[in-house]
């Protein structure tokens, strides 16, 4: 890696910041050498702080869908400002952007705008236990949901227990408040609730899992866990904050046809800037204060300039050739890649659900966590540095999706081909 500059300002960055950074997947800690410094980006590239330019699929983890200072959002988020930048007050433009989230996300009855993933997550597990007046959540080993104390848990020694915590400053006891079980095993979820369904509020997951790689639901998994949740009395919540929008225009519950009760939303429905939500059904979210006992609140929610750049993206995603072209242009992607891998003889497994997508380097495929764990990290690491090298700026993890954007034209595509090849080589 030669950006110079970008290793200057990460020395620097390190004196004043933990690790140098605002959130530590940035750091490269699992891929080695230093990240990216970025100065500017437009369309499917970023320029670094030397001035190389990069093929991004980092896409700010998602949310630039358009493509980076796409000239609609641009304009919306120019306008907002020039009328202020927070009000700590409604406006007609918080009501526009519901109902157009609603004309995407038909499950999402009423809803509430917050700044964050996190807060979308929170929410929302707070509204199902009110609700319920049930306790316990369920989610699901490699399933990421935000910096939530009861979320940042790992499974027990058994598939029924207690969860653990996972970072430290976790009290055991806030743990404990979550089942982790694992991902696409139908009956261990079936046996918890046969066991403890009385006391279950929730069913947590990404639909389909972007924090452990690109991993789809097994057919009927979805299905499965809708009709486990009608018969338990426990809420069926979709955490599509990285899915929404993305694997098709109405989301993972519009991919596979299950409606789930809540639904959490971020990234894409703030068009790139710090937004979430989270909403679903009427009589769950009438308990929302003010309307009921459940007390949520944030200052910023609803920023106008938030809700301009949301709104701008998700009338562009109104047009249904916009997601043809993603299809094309994340398929071709992912035949290529596995063209290249088979080639070079490297074991490599891609997986893709619409415009997000893993190279996994392990013989797959991948299903869950378990499967995803015995992947080369040391040789994913080694692949990213050469990508890096040759102009590819993909996620610095092998537990992350990559992201296609509209803005990602043949060109860019091709480009990326190129330095994959040449990066197996490499490892």
């Amino acid at each position: 890696m030669t950006d110079e500059a970008s290793r200057a300002l990460f020395e620097e960055a390190k004196q004043w910041m933990p690790g140098g950074v605002s959130s530590p997947v940035r750091a490269f800690k699992a891929v080695g050498g230093h990240p990216i410094f970025v100065e500017r980006a437009q369309g499917p590239y970023l320029w670094g702080a030397d001035g190389t330019r990069y093929v991004d699929y980092v896409g700010s983890w998602g949310p630039m869908i358009l493509g980076h200072a796409h000239p609609s959002v641009v304009a919306a988020v120019r306008d907002a400002a020039e009328r202020g930048a927070s009000y700590g007050a409604p406006t007609r433009q918080e009501t526009e952007l519901a109902k157009l989230v609603h004309r995407f996300f038909p499950s999402i009855e009423r809803v509430r705008f917050v700044s964050s993933g996190t807060e979308a997550t929170m929410g929302a597990v707070r509204a199902a236990r009110g609700f319920t007046g049930r306790d316990l959540v369920v989610k699901f080993e490699g399933c990421y949901h935000g910096g939530a104390d009861y979320l940042l848990v790992k499974a027990g020694s058994g598939l029924a227990t207690f969860g653990v915590p996972t970072s430290a400053g976790v009290p055991a006891a806030i743990a404990s408040t979550t089942v982790v079980l694992p991902y696409n095993d139908l009956d261990a979820v079936r046996d918890l609730l046969a066991a403890r369904g009385e006391d279950v509020a929730a069913i947590l997951l990404e639909p389909v899992a972007g924090n452990m790689g690109c991993v789809a639901p097994e057919p009927g998994y979805l299905e499965g866990l809708r009709e486990l949740c009608t018969a338990s009395g426990a809420l069926l919540v979709f955490d599509e904050v990285m899915t929404g929008f993305r694997v098709a225009a109405g989301g993972a519950q519009a991919r596979y046809g299950v409606r789930p009760d809540l639904t959490c939303l971020g990234k894409i429905v703030g068009g790139g800037l710090p937004m979430g939500a989270y909403g679903g059904r009427a009589d769950v979210m009438a308990k929302i204060a003010p309307d009921g006992p459940v007390y949520q609140a944030g200052t910023l929610s609803g920023n106008p300039l938030a809700v301009a750049a949301g709104t701008a993206t998700l009338r562009a995603l109104e047009d249904p050739a916009l997601y043809e072209r993603l299809e094309a242009s994340s398929a071709a992607l992912e035949e290529g890649f596995r063209a290249a891998a088979a080639k070079a003889g490297v074991p490599l497994t891609v997986q893709r659900v619409g415009s997000m997508l893993t190279p996994f380097f392990v013989e797959g495929p991948v299903r869950r966590w378990d499967d995803a764990a015995r992947c080369d990290t040391a040789a994913f690491g080694r692949w990213h540095g050469a990508m890096i090298d040759r102009g590819v700026h993909w996620p610095p993890a092998q537990f992350e999706a990559g992201f296609v954007s509209d803005a990602h034209d043949r060109g860019a595509i091709d480009a990326t081909l190129d330095a994959f090849s040449a990066a197996l080589a490499t490892i």
